[in-house]
């Protein structure tokens, strides 16, 4: 899939957002990208994951681990390309954990889509997103493959102009 094809699946979804938000982090954008959208639809998962996974192809992964919840629907479908079992780390006391009977060892060669700081002692290979939105540096110690790359500059909220020209600020997304 060409970069165009996976914003138009956002654009199409609504997914692709313009304003004033707060992301997890506590800092404040003007774009959001709201994943769970595009996801819903299974033929687009499908294809993201397809994509993706054809990408992260070579690392030789025996694994695909994705954070609850969010990254769970397209590491599933990136498991399903590379012919891979997919499973996903959960949040206990605010931390990422395995649970559900999933394990890894040091045998496995894991790539992680999204976000997840640790895999529990297996070796990461490398990551996936569906979105790079850190402008092409996404500061990881892995390969990093994501089929879009896109500059959406984020702002402590003392910095953010949007804050100082008195633009409201919403909070999407699922955590609080």
């Amino acid at each position: 899939m060409t970069s165009d094809e996976v914003l138009n699946l956002f654009r199409s979804s609504g997914a692709l957002l313009e304003g004033h938000f707060k992301l997890s982090s506590g800092l404040h954008s003007g774009g959001y990208l709201q994943c769970a959208l595009v996801l819903q639809h299974p033929a687009h998962a499908g294809k993201l994951g397809q994509a993706l996974g054809a990408q992260l192809r070579a690392l030789g992964a025996t694994k695909v681990l994705s954070p609850a919840l969010g990254g769970l629907i397209i590491g599933h479908e990136v498991g399903r390309e590379l012919g891979l079992p997919a499973i996903f780390a959960e949040r206990v006391d605010g931390k990422l954990t395995l649970r559900r009977g999933f394990s890894l060892n040091a045998a496995d060669r894991v790539v992680v889509i999204e976000d997840v700081a640790t895999a529990a002692g297996a070796t990461v290979v490398g990551a996936g997103s569906i979105i790079d939105r850190s402008g092409g540096n996404p500061n990881l110690s892995v390969p990093f493959t994501a089929l879009v790359t896109l500059s959406l500059p984020t702002y402590e909220a003392q910095a953010c102009p949007m804050c100082a020209a008195g633009s409201p600020v919403t909070k999407p997304g699922s955590r609080t």
